[in-house]
């Protein structure tokens, strides 16, 4: 017996609204990735998160980032933690700049009901599933929080990698 998947749902939280797309990527995260790649830009970042201060595309507006989205060529070498509230527009501006060149590694909610989830794992050259949840940085307190419901996933859209796709589990306490 097969059971229909809905791929149109948006991921789902219990985070207040006013603070669902203002969480901070724990930096050691960040920094995992950061040795490899050496960022050059926070494509989703806001001035009170970013990890490259001055190099970030966009304040927040009514839960969008517009200009990074809309206006703006991302770096060579780009993060991106999207606001979880709308994925799918981060993911294909994503695969826009992989096809203009550029790299980008995304840090998402490990959900794969979903159709970002599905277009991110379909044009990607690498998928990361951390094992063990994070705890993300409330943007007000900057304390780390406990309690995330959902895993993570990094994906990797690399223009130049010589693998097409690879699939990896990645110990979250390894990244430290």
């Amino acid at each position: 017996m097969s059971r229909e998947v809905n791929l149109n749902t948006e991921h789902k939280s219990n985070t207040p609204a006013e603070i669902k797309d203002c969480w901070q990527t724990p930096k050691f995260v960040f920094d995992y990735y950061d040795r490899r790649f050496n960022f050059d830009m926070d494509v989703a970042a806001s001035w009170s998160n970013a990890f490259i201060p001055h190099n970030h595309l966009g304040e927040q507006f009514s839960g969008l980032f517009l200009d990074a989205l809309t206006e703006s060529e991302w770096g060579k070498f780009n993060w991106c933690n999207p606001p979880y509230s709308n994925i799918m527009p981060w993911v294909t501006k994503a695969v826009d700049e992989m096809n203009r060149g550029s790299v980008t590694v995304m840090l998402i909610p490990s959900d794969t009901s979903v159709k970002w989830f599905k277009k991110a794992f379909e044009n990607c050259t690498e998928c990361h599933f951390i094992s063990g949840r994070l705890s993300f940085i409330n943007a007000d307190t900057q304390k780390s929080v406990a309690g995330n419901n959902k895993g993570s996933v990094v994906f990797i859209f690399d223009p130049k990698s010589p693998v097409k796709k690879s699939v990896h589990l990645i110990d979250r306490d390894s990244m430290k």
